[in-house]
């Protein structure tokens, strides 16, 4: 099962499209080219697959997504680990 998840921006890149993201205290980088044009910052919420942000999404919105997630167990934990192992250079 693949799931998008919700991120909150902690940092943009200033010399490419990629951002460093927290996803419940993981933190990773994602590429945000998919979101050219919408204007993002630190503390935006955006909704991450495979590495990739595929839209911004509000604070209730991602917090009511990683309730939800949670509660449906393994492959929410499944999706943070995979999480934990990605990076992009």
């Amino acid at each position: 099962m693949c799931l998008a998840i919700p991120g909150e921006i902690v940092e943009i890149m200033a010399d490419r499209p990629i951002a460093k993201v927290d996803v419940t205290g993981v933190r990773r980088a994602v590429n945000i080219g998919l979101l050219d044009g919408e204007p993002l910052a630190a503390g935006d919420w955006v909704l991450i697959h495979v590495g990739f942000a595929m839209s911004k999404i509000d604070e209730a919105e991602a917090k009511a997504t990683l309730n939800l997630l949670q509660g449906i167990g393994d492959a929410y934990d499944d999706e943070i680990d995979a999480l934990r192992e990605s990076r992009i250079d």
